[in-house]
């Protein structure tokens, strides 16, 4: 799940913070950065987690509906929605109940925040026409909780800012998050039961290993780094550039000298993207221009072994 474009992102706000707050222990923020990409992960299941609660205050709420159609002797409601077939495999999912029996907080921990979302679920265009739909089946019990988390959970800002409360860690991740649970969402067959898997921490042990490689090259090279930034534009004054910008230079100049793999024009566009988030409106044009130049002189220098494209 944690993939380079999450963990390109939480390297720019660790190194960041690496020279904001002074201490300068690499050791130190190293285990700060796998610990900010830990939470992301927590995050993901987390948001798993609220689909299952949702359906238990379905239940809760069918229970009360129930026993006032047997008093009343009315028709009974539907369990179309509580029974949903998607929602109740990823209840029974092994994972799931084994990432969350390791956490503190559950989301039994938020009776009130669950209860009102389920209504505002109850009450929206999407559940509606999946309770009047009469098509059965669990492709269709899928696809409701895949709408209803775009529409429900993706851009909630009462959820946002309870996950703000709950951790820091997870202030910007939740955009990125919820596009691994929604591609969760989709992955989710019916034949596979309990057993069905949920993305993995990392998407390989290599990802891991490039967090650590690419943050610890763009701290003890920081110098190496900058110098080759003044190399490339003999007027460039630094104290006129936000400092973010030159943070996320650095870090893109770091992927480029260190991982021979990876195309030159992946990383500008990646370390681009990041800058249009987190610097200055006027960043994104002036990061792109110069990373290209600094690319072109360091093939041309003979320090990077790399077609610029």
């Amino acid at each position: 799940m944690i993939n380079r474009e999450l963990i390109r992102t939480k390297i720019v706000q660790l190194t960041y913070a690496y020279y904001q707050n002074g201490s300068k222990n690499i050791d130190t923020a190293e285990k700060e950065l796998l610990f900010s990409l830990s939470k992301a992960y927590d995050l993901y299941n987390y948001l798993l987690a609220l689909i299952v609660s949702i359906t238990r205050e379905s239940r809760r709420h069918l229970e009360v509906a129930e026993s006032r159609a047997k008093r009343e002797g009315t028709p009974m409601p539907s369990r179309k929605f509580a029974d949903n077939r998607f929602a109740l495999q990823l209840e029974q999912n092994k994972m799931l109940q084994d990432f969350m029996e390791t956490q503190k907080k559950t989301w039994s921990d938020e009776p009130e925040f669950v209860k009102k979302i389920y209504t505002s679920i109850t009450e929206c265009q999407v559940y509606k026409d999946y309770m009047e739909s009469e098509e059965d089946c669990y492709q269709a019990d899928r696809e409701v909780w895949r709408k209803l988390y775009r529409t429900q959970i993706e851009n909630n800002a009462a959820l946002d800012a309870l996950l703000e409360e709950q951790s820091l860690y997870w202030n910007d991740d939740k955009e990125v998050v919820d596009s691994f649970v929604l591609k969760t969402i989709k992955r989710f067959e019916e034949k596979n039961s309990t057993a069905q898997e949920l993305l993995p921490e990392y998407d390989s042990e290599e990802d891991k290993e490039y967090a650590r490689k690419l943050f610890r090259a763009t701290i003890l090279n920081a110098n190496e780094y900058q110098h080759y930034m003044s190399e490339s534009s003999r007027n460039w004054d630094f104290s006129r550039l936000a400092y973010m910008d030159i943070v996320i230079m650095q870090i893109a100049i770091a992927e480029m000298l260190t991982f021979p793999t990876i195309p030159i024009s992946v990383t500008i566009n990646e370390f681009v993207e990041i800058s249009k988030l987190y610097s200055t409106p006027r960043s994104a044009g002036y990061i792109n221009g110069m990373l290209d130049t600094i690319a072109h002189h360091l093939v041309n220098t003979g320090r990077m072994l790399k077609a610029v494209k």
